[in-house]
């Protein structure tokens, strides 16, 4: 390994532990900004959904899981107010 693949390594890892950082940011301001009441509130899949959202942040997945399409599921969301960060 010469001393390019080195420092490239050193980036990727760094940009790899910015992006979690991110991640994990965005998490917590989805976490505080929901409406807990009317999340709990919610039938099993769309409360399912809107947690799973929450956490990971991938609206395609959540919509799968509470059985609608984005567009619906972001009233939703807008309703939860939980915001859609991208």
């Amino acid at each position: 390994m010469n001393i390019i693949d080195c420092n490239n390594d050193e980036v990727d890892r760094e940009i790899i532990e910015e992006i979690l950082r991110e991640e994990e940011e965005f998490r917590e301001i989805r976490r505080r900004s929901a409406n807990w009441s009317y999340i709990n509130s919610q039938p099993p899949r769309i409360r399912a959904a809107l947690k799973f959202y929450i956490e990971t942040g991938d609206i395609r997945r959540a919509c799968i899981i509470a059985g609608m399409n984005i567009s619906l599921f972001r009233k939703i969301l807008r309703e939860a107010d939980i915001p859609v960060i991208v």
